[in-house]
C-alpha cells in the first residue's frame, strides 16, 4: 500500500481478529514510532509492548474509553518523560505507528486515560516509574474483513483550505 492510499483509507479500529501479531510486524510498528521527529531530537518516548491476554483484559477493564483493549492480541503503551512538547512529540510517534500498522493490515484506536487512578494502575502493572506520563495504550490487531469498504466522511477541501489569505478558497490545479 502506498503512503497516499494508507493515509486516505486509515480508520479507527476497535474490533480485531484474534490472530497473534508477529514479532517482526510489532518491530516495524515500533521502528515507525522510534523514527518520528521530536522537539530538539530528544525522542522522549518509551514504548511498552503488551501481549499477555490477562494484562490486556485488566487494562481494558480500567480504561474508561477503551474496554476494547481486552479483545486485542497486542497493545503498545506510550509513555513520555521530560518532554518539552509532550502532545506534539507523542502525537508524531503515535501517528507513525498507526500508519505503519494500517499499511500492514492492522488497526488501532487511541485510548486516553483521564482518571489518575487508572493511569497509576497501568504504570504499576507495567513497572513504569511514576515520573513518566502515560499518553495512551494503543491496542493493535488485524482488521476484520467487514472493515474493508467503509468510507470516512471528510469535510470538502473548500471548507478547510484557503489560498494566500483566510477566506480565499484553495483551488486545486
Amino acid at each position: 500500500m502506498d503512503v497516499y492510499e494508507c493515509l486516505n483509507t486509515r480508520l479507527t479500529i476497535r474490533e480485531f481478529k484474534p490472530d497473534r501479531v508477529p514479532i517482526d510486524v510489532t518491530t516495524k510498528i515500533l521502528q515507525a514510532g522510534r523514527g518520528a521527529p521530536s522537539s530538539r531530537n530528544r525522542q522522549p518516548w518509551h514504548f511498552v509492548v503488551i501481549t499477555d491476554s490477562d494484562m490486556l483484559k485488566e487494562i481494558g477493564a480500567i480504561a474508561e474509553s477503551g474496554p476494547f483493549i481486552a479483545g486485542a492480541p497486542m497493545a503498545i503503551a506510550v509513555f513520555m518523560r521530560d518532554a518539552e512538547r509532550l502532545d506534539l512529540d507523542a502525537g508524531r510517534a503515535i501517528q507513525q505507528m498507526e500508519i505503519m500498522a494500517w499499511s500492514l493490515g492492522l488497526g488501532t484506536c487511541f485510548v486516553g486515560f483521564s482518571d489518575p487512578k487508572a493511569e497509576l494502575q497501568v504504570k504499576q502493572m507495567l513497572g513504569v516509574p511514576m515520573d513518566f506520563d502515560l499518553i495512551t495504550v494503543l491496542p493493535f490487531g488485524y482488521r476484520l474483513d467487514s472493515v474493508r469498504g467503509r468510507n470516512r466522511k471528510r469535510k470538502p477541501m473548500s471548507a478547510i483550505a484557503h489560498m494566500g489569505r483566510f477566506g480565499y478558497p484553495y483551488l486545486a490545479r
